[in-house]
């Protein structure tokens, strides 16, 4: 199995396809902006998580399968009525609540399906 350069001191970062700069890939625009990273069964898991955040409780939404400005106008739909903040990141909606119930219920009400997942 050959080894690839993912960092060279000449131009940073490089990409595993192209073996390129990363701001110089070519691949990348050949790939579907929403090609797999939203790509799921259908099934929305609501996750929650304290990790890396001093004991705070976050609640995930993962497998939504929207397009990322879709995904930003859900989770302040979602911030703004269980009255937390949160973000988008990575195609996950974080949101500062440890109450998946309630994000639960109001995703069921938008015709989600939703699963409780981990913890």
């Amino acid at each position: 199995m050959a080894k690839r350069t993912v960092y060279t001191t000449e131009i940073g970062r490089t990409c595993p396809g192209c073996l390129r700069a990363k701001s110089a890939c070519v691949c990348r625009s050949m790939i579907k902006p929403n090609h797999e990273k939203n790509a799921g069964d259908g099934i929305v898991r609501l996750h929650r998580e304290t990790k890396g955040r001093k004991g705070a409780g976050v609640t995930l939404v993962k497998g939504l399968a929207l397009p990322e400005d879709e995904l930003k106008k859900l989770a302040k739909l979602l911030k703004s009525r269980c009255g937390v903040g949160g973000a988008v990141k990575n195609g996950v909606i974080e949101l500062q609540t440890g109450q998946r119930e309630q994000v639960q219920e109001l995703l069921e009400g938008l015709g989600h399906r939703v699963k409780l997942a981990g913890g």
